[in-house]
C-alpha cells in the first residue's frame, strides 16, 4: 500500500471531515461481517465484499433476477436431459495475485465447496444437485472422493463440466450466488488452504473457514482487491489488470460506524457517499438536503422474522433455567401457546405506519410476494392483545402466567428498525403481565450468527435475502426442520417437512403452489416464528455518485445499498 493511499485511508477512517475524494467510494455500515472466504459467505454483510473481490461464472443481466449473462464463463450448454452442464471459460483473466485464471481454478473452487460444506455454509444447495445430498462426507458416508471429482471436472478442451446427480431447474441461478465465486487455486494452496488432492480432502470436511487464510488474504478476479481490514474499516483498491477494464473508482472504503446519527451526518457532509441509513423515518431528515439523492420504491425480495428457539442450548440465555420469573426453561418456546401469544402481541400495522411510513406489506408467508408460490389467502397474525393474553394463560398449563419469565432478545447492533421492532414487542408483552420481563439488546452481527447457529439464542431478529430466485430458497430455509435456519428455530413439523420435500422434487408449478399454500397455512397454526412486515426499499446516495438508479437496481445485488457492482459506479 503506497504512502498516499495510506494517508487517504487513515483520514477517511477517522472521519476527518473532508469530503470523500472523486476517485474513492466511502460507505458506512452499522455492523461487522464474518468472512471474505467465498465458501463461507452466507450473509449480506460479507456478500458486498465477496461479490466485488471475486467473480462468478454467470451474472444477473441488468436489473433482472431471472435473466443471466456471462461473467467468467463465456457460454454454456446443457445436455443429457439437464444432468450435464458444460461451461466455456473466459481467457486472459488475471487474479489479484497475478496468477492466470483457467479451468483448474474453477474445478478447485467447486470441489472445495463440496469437500468443506460446513453447517454454516451455503454449499448445501450446491451439494444437493451435484452429489444428491445436502450433507458433507462426515454426515453422509456415501460421499467419496470419486463422487466429488466426477461431479465437477475439467475436460480435455479446458471446459468446466458439472455432472448433476439429479436435475435441478435452479442450478444456473445457484451459480450466480456470490459464494460460488471462483477462487485462485495456486494462491489458496500457497497460503495453507486445502491442496486439492485426494490425500488430504477428508481433513477439510465440515471445517468452519470463516477466519480462514483465504478470508484474511483473498485473491479474486474482481474489479477490487483487498488492501486492509480491521475492526473499524475495510479498504479496497481498483485492480489494475481487471479483465473488464479499469473501474472509474480507484478506492473503496467501508467504515463500521455504529451510531445512526453519525452515519447520517457523514452522508449530509459528503464524508460518505452512501450509508446504512436505517428505517424509512430517516428520510424526513434527508429529503431536501443539498447534495443528496433519494431513490425510492425499490423492490424488496427479502424476508425478516423473529426466531423463537424451541430448544435453547446456552445456559446464559436461560437465566435460572426455570419458569420462576427469573429465567426460562430450554423448551420455553416449544409450547405453541407461547409462540402464538408472542405472534399476537406485535402491532404489525403500527410498525408499518410509524417505521415504514405506510410503505410496508404484511405478508402471509416467509416468501416474497413477487415469487411463484406465494399465497395471499394464507392466514396471518394481527395485533390482538386479548388473544395474546389468552394464549399466555394457556401456556405450560397456566404456570407461565402465574410465575412469569425473564429472557433477552437480540437484534443486530446499530440496526435501528430492528431495535424498534423488538422494543415494540417488549412493550406489548410486558404490558400484558407485570411478571413478564423481556430484555432487548443489540449484538454484533458476527457474534449473533455464531451464538445462534447451535441454538444458543432464545429470541433473535434475522432476515433472509435470496441466494437465487426460486421459492424453495425461502421455503426450505425457514420451514424445513433441516433447512438453514433449523438450528436457530429447532422447529419440526412432519407435515411441513414432507410438503417442502415434495415441492423441491417436482417441476409441476401448480403442484408446487398447492404445497406452498399448505405449508403457509400450517405455519399459521404452529407459529414457528414471527413474520415481520416487508418494507418498500429505498437508498440514499450523494448526488455526484453515478450508476445508482431504480432502473439499474438489481435486488439480488443490494448488499452494498446500490443494487450494482462497485465497478459500475463513478463520481462526478
Amino acid at each position: 500500500m503506497n504512502k498516499a493511499l495510506l494517508t487517504l485511508s487513515l483520514s477517511l477512517v477517522t472521519l476527518a471531515g473532508a469530503a470523500a475524494p472523486k476517485d474513492t467510494l466511502v460507505i458506512q455500515s452499522a455492523g461487522d461481517y464474518p468472512t471474505l472466504d467465498p465458501v463461507m459467505t452466507y450473509d449480506t454483510g460479507s456478500g458486498q465484499y465477496v461479490e466485488n473481490i471475486y467473480e462468478t461464472l454467470l451474472q444477473y443481466k441488468g436489473s433482472s433476477v431471472r435473466d443471466l449473462q456471462p461473467m467468467l464463463a463465456t457460454g454454456y450448454k446443457i445436455t443429457s436431459g439437464g444432468k450435464v452442464v458444460t461451461f466455456d471459460l473466459r481467457k486472459n483473466v488475471k487474479f489479484h495475485s497475478g496468477n492466470a485464471f483457467d479451468c483448474a481454478d474453477a474445478e478447485y473452487t467447486f470441489r472445495r465447496a463440496l469437500v468443506v460444506n460446513s453447517a454454516e455454509s451455503w454449499t448445501w444447495f450446491l451439494s444437493e444437485p451435484l452429489l444428491g445430498t445436502p450433507s458433507n462426507a462426515n454426515q453422509d458416508r456415501s460421499i467419496t472422493w470419486a463422487r466429488i471429482t466426477k461431479a465437477v471436472d475439467c475436460n480435455a478442451q479446458g471446459q468446466l463440466v458439472f455432472n448433476l446427480a439429479k436435475v435441478d431447474p435452479a442450478f444456473l441461478a445457484k451459480l450466480v450466488f456470490a459464494g460460488a465465486s471462483i477462487v485462485d487455486r495456486e494462491h489458496a494452496i500457497k497460503i495453507g488452504e486445502w491442496d486439492g488432492t485426494e490425500k488430504t480432502w477428508k481433513t477439510w470436511v465440515g471445517k468452519d473457514l470463516n477466519d480462514s487464510a483465504l478470508s484474511k488474504n483473498p485473491s479474486g478476479t474482481g474489479a477490487f482487491s483487498l488492501v486492509k481490514r480491521d475492526a473499524n474499516a475495510t479498504i479496497l483498491k481498483a485492480f489494475p489488470k481487471y479483465w473488464g477494464g479499469a473501474p472509474a473508482l480507484q478506492n473503496v472504503i467501508v467504515q463500521k460506524v455504529g451510531e445512526q446519527a453519525t452515519r447520517l451526518e457523514a452522508l449530509k457532509r459528503g464524508d460518505a457517499d452512501l450509508v446504512e441509513t436505517g428505517p424509512r423515518p430517516v428520510l424526513a431528515q434527508l429529503r431536501g438536503q443539498p447534495g443528496l439523492r433519494i431513490i425510492d420504491d425499490l423492490p424488496n425480495i427479502g424476508s425478516s422474522v423473529i426466531f423463537m428457539n424451541e430448544k435453547i442450548s446456552d445456559a446464559k440465555a436461560l437465566g435460572s433455567g426455570k419458569l420462576d420469573g427469573k429465567g426460562i426453561p430450554a423448551n420455553f418456546f416449544s409450547d405453541v401457546n407461547v409462540r402464538r401469544a408472542f405472534s399476537y402481541a406485535l402491532d404489525y400495522q403500527r410498525y408499518i405506519q410509524e417505521v415504514q411510513l405506510g410503505k410496508g406489506t404484511q405478508r402471509t408467508m416467509a416468501l416474497p410476494d413477487s415469487f411463484p408460490g406465494y399465497d395471499a389467502k394464507v392466514r396471518k397474525y394481527t395485533f390482538d392483545k386479548a388473544k395474546a393474553t389468552a394464549y399466555f394463560k394457556r401456556a405450560f398449563g397456566g404456570k407461565l402466567w402465574k410465575e412469569g419469565f425473564t429472557f433477552t432478545a437480540h437484534y443486530r447492533a446499530g440496526a435501528v428498525a430492528q431495535q424498534t421492532m423488538m422494543e415494540m414487542l417488549k412493550q406489548a408483552v410486558e404490558s400484558i403481565n407485570p411478571k413478564f420481563k423481556m430484555n432487548v439488546e443489540g449484538k454484533q452481527w458476527s457474534e449473533m450468527l455464531r451464538d445462534s447457529k447451535d441454538g444458543g439464542e432464545a429470541m433473535i431478529l434475522m432476515a433472509w435475502a435470496p441466494d437465487y430466485a426460486d421459492p424453495d430458497n425461502f421455503v426450505n430455509t425457514f420451514y424445513h426442520s433441516e433447512g438453514y435456519y433449523g438450528p436457530r428455530l429447532n422447529y419440526k413439523d412432519t407435515s411441513v417437512d414432507a410438503w417442502v420435500t415434495q415441492a423441491r422434487t417436482t417441476t409441476d408449478a401448480a403442484k408446487r403452489n398447492r404445497l406452498y399454500s399448505l405449508i403457509g397455512n400450517r405455519a399459521f397454526e404452529t407459529a414457528p416464528f414471527i413474520l415481520l412486515p416487508a418494507g418498500t426499499g429505498f437508498t440514499v446516495v450523494r448526488e455526484n455518485l453515478k450508476g445508482v438508479s431504480k432502473d439499474a437496481f438489481n435486488p439480488m445485488l443490494s448488499f452494498s445499498y446500490t443494487g450494482t457492482y462497485w465497478r459500475e459506479l463513478s463520481k462526478e
